[in-house]
């Protein structure tokens, strides 16, 4: 998975979002500011059919209307405004079309300045983009890939709020929990994701690892114009990569693991190896 999947383009242009402090806003206000902001914005460089094809199959979504736009239309949001939702679900719905036994999960987590009236525009843009490739609420331990095949499925949206009740093809978000460390600091953040891990629910529902340093308010001050890539990431990457290395999949292990910057190491391709481990455990079985 990738964390802030969609934060490979922000507007600088556009207004700031309404998932910042007042403060920030006001910041903003002077250009300089936004440029600084999305240096710490973008958490990935690559678009949505570049992180399919390197393997991404979860992508954490976070989304905004613009206010004081006229119509209804969603955008993604980190701090800026990015592509509209519509296309996004195009490229994606396009890389399924050309790979029908491809499976993607849509966490949509987090939303701003958004009434029920916008949350039905945004339901029916992902029923219109899918169809009948969307998965209905099952109980997890149902959903195999091979149930998925034989159902010709391969979207499952999670949707954290409410209306998710009113249709089938809405996963409630408790289903994806994904426990947040909020640290700079890696060695916390690695205890907390082994923590996690032994608190994990056993059945009925997916796991999410976010193996992501979160800047601070200082860390931001102090690295202003470094943005979070040169200064949490590239630092920091190698050691979560050793920690993911040594997890082990399926019950009480791990499940979906997220990332900054999916691409600057071998992230997926070692999060997808560990599979390996689940066959060569079937065939000791066996």
């Amino acid at each position: 998975g990738s964390h802030d999947s969609f934060s490979y383009w922000v507007d600088e242009k556009s207004p700031v979002g309404p998932d910042q402090a007042t403060a920030i806003k006001r910041l903003a206000r002077i250009s300089l500011v936004k440029k600084i902001m999305k240096k710490w914005s973008v958490t990935q460089n690559l678009t949505f059919k570049e992180q399919l094809e390197g393997g991404i199959r979860y992508f954490d979504l976070r989304v905004s209307s613009k206010p004081g736009e006229i119509g209804q239309e969603i955008y993604f949001i980190h701090g800026l405004f990015g592509i509209k939702v519509w296309d996004g679900l195009k490229e994606i719905n396009t890389f399924l079309e050309q790979h029908p036994k491809e499976v993607v999960f849509l966490d949509f987590n987090h939303f701003y300045a958004m009434d029920d009236s916008h949350h039905f525009f945004l339901i029916n843009r992902i029923r219109s983009a899918f169809g009948s490739k969307l998965c209905s609420v099952e109980c997890v331990e149902y959903v195999t890939l091979e149930y998925m095949w034989e159902k010709k499925h391969q979207v499952l949206i999670f949707y954290h709020y409410p209306l998710y009740q009113e249709y089938s093809f809405l996963w409630p978000g408790n289903k994806m929990p994904a426990p947040w460390a909020n640290t700079t600091n890696v060695h916390k953040l690695l205890q907390f994701l082994e923590t996690t891990l032994e608190e994990r629910s056993r059945y009925g529902t997916f796991h999410v690892s976010q193996a992501i340093l979160t800047p601070q308010v200082k860390t931001i001050a102090r690295h202003l114009i470094r943005g979070l890539k040169n200064t949490l990431v590239h630092r920091n990457l190698p050691m979560i990569l050793n920690w993911v290395k040594a997890q082990k999949p399926g019950v009480m292990g791990v499940n979906i693991i997220t990332s900054d910057f999916v691409e600057l190491v071998d992230f997926a391709a070692t999060v997808i190896a560990l599979n390996d481990l689940l066959l060569e455990e079937d065939q000791s079985a066996t």
